[in-house]
C-alpha cells in the first residue's frame, strides 16, 4: 500500500464529514487535505483508542519527532510521507502540526475546563490550527480567511462537544465548563450518569441551549469574516459547516438527547448538503 493508498483509507473509513467536502477538490489539493487529515486522525486515535496514559503520552512524543524527522527529509510513516510533499505549496508548518499534538495532549492531561477562555484555547488547537491549514489548501488571498477559518473550527468543534456529551462522559471527561455546569445547576454527577432519565432535567436542557447559542453565533461570525474575493476558493469549508450546523440543529429538535445517544447524519444525506452547497456557493 502507498503513502497515498494509507491516507486515501484512513480519510474514507473514518465516516466525517470532512471527507465529503475532499470529494469537491481538484487532486493536488485533494491529496494535500486527505494527508493532512489522515495526519489528525492519526493523532487524535492515540488519545481516542489507547487506554494507558503513560502509552499514548509515548506515542505523541513519538508522533512529534516524527515530524521533526519529516521536516528533516527523513519521514517513517505513511501518514508524513503522504502529507511532505504538499507542506511547502500549502504553507503547512512544523507549528501547525504541533498544535495538533498539544491539542491531543491536552486530552491525556485534564478532563475539565474551568472557564470557556480554557475551553477556547483546546478548540484553537484542535480545530481553529486545522481550519487554518485547510483553509490554506482550499486557497486564499486574505489573511481575513483565515480569521474566518479559526472562528469556524471553533463553531464546529463547539458542535462536536454537544454531540459527543454522552460519549465524552462514559470516558470521563466533560468538556463544557465547569463555571457553565455551575451557572445552570447542572452536577458533573448528572452527566456522567448518562443514561436516561439520568442526567436530563430542565436545568440540562437550558445548558445545551446555550452551548448551541454560542456555536450558532460561531457559525454566523465565521460566515461574516470570509471575504468575497475567497468565497469560491472556500466552498468545502462551507459545505463542512453547513453539514455540522444541520447536525446541530438536529440534536436541537431532539432536545438534546445525547447523553444516551450520538446523534448523527446520515453518509447520503451529508454527501446531499455537499452537492447543495457546491451549487449555491454558501
Amino acid at each position: 500500500m502507498t503513502p497515498e493508498q494509507y491516507v486515501q483509507d484512513k480519510a474514507a473509513k473514518s465516516g466525517s464529514s470532512f471527507y465529503y467536502a475532499f470529494l469537491f477538490l481538484p487532486p493536488p489539493r485533494r491529496a494535500a487535505i486527505t494527508a493532512f487529515y489522515a495526519f489528525c486522525r492519526e493523532v487524535d486515535d492515540v488519545v481516542d483508542e489507547v487506554s494507558d496514559p503513560g502509552i499514548a503520552a509515548t506515542k505523541l512524543a513519538w508522533w512529534r519527532k516524527e515530524v521533526a524527522a519529516g521536516f528533516a527529509g527523513q519521514p517513517s510513516h505513511p501518514v508524513m510521507k503522504a502529507l511532505m510533499p504538499h507542506t511547502a505549496t500549502y504553507g503547512i508548518t512544523p507549528a501547525h502540526l504541533a498544535a495538533v499534538i498539544e491539542g491531543c495532549q491536552m486530552d491525556l492531561e485534564q478532563s475539565r475546563f474551568l472557564d470557556f477562555a480554557g475551553l477556547e484555547r483546546y478548540c484553537h488547537l484542535v480545530a481553529g490550527v486545522v481550519g487554518e491549514v485547510a483553509a490554506n489548501i482550499f486557497g486564499r488571498t486574505s489573511d481575513a480567511t483565515v480569521a474566518y477559518a479559526h472562528r469556524l473550527g471553533l463553531a464546529m468543534q463547539l458542535t462536536n462537544i454537544i454531540r459527543d456529551v454522552g460519549d465524552d462522559a462514559r470516558r470521563g471527561r466533560i468538556y463544557l465548563p465547569v463555571s457553565e455546569l455551575q451557572r445552570f445547576d447542572v452536577k458533573a454527577n448528572e452527566l456522567l450518569q448518562r443514561s436516561a432519565p439520568y442526567g436530563y432535567s430542565d436545568r440540562f436542557t437550558a445548558l445545551m441551549k446555550f452551548q448551541a447559542e454560542r456555536a450558532h453565533r460561531c457559525y454566523d461570525e465565521a460566515l461574516a469574516l470570509l471575504p468575497d474575493a475567497d468565497r469560491a476558493a472556500q466552498k468545502p469549508g462551507l459545505m463542512m459547516a453547513n453539514i455540522y450546523r444541520t447536525l446541530l440543529r438536529e440534536i436541537e429538535a431532539d432536545n438534546f438527547q445525547v447523553l444516551h445517544q450520538r446523534t448523527s447524519l446520515t453518509p447520503l444525506r451529508k454527501l446531499w448538503i455537499a452537492m447543495l452547497t457546491n451549487w449555491r456557493g454558501r
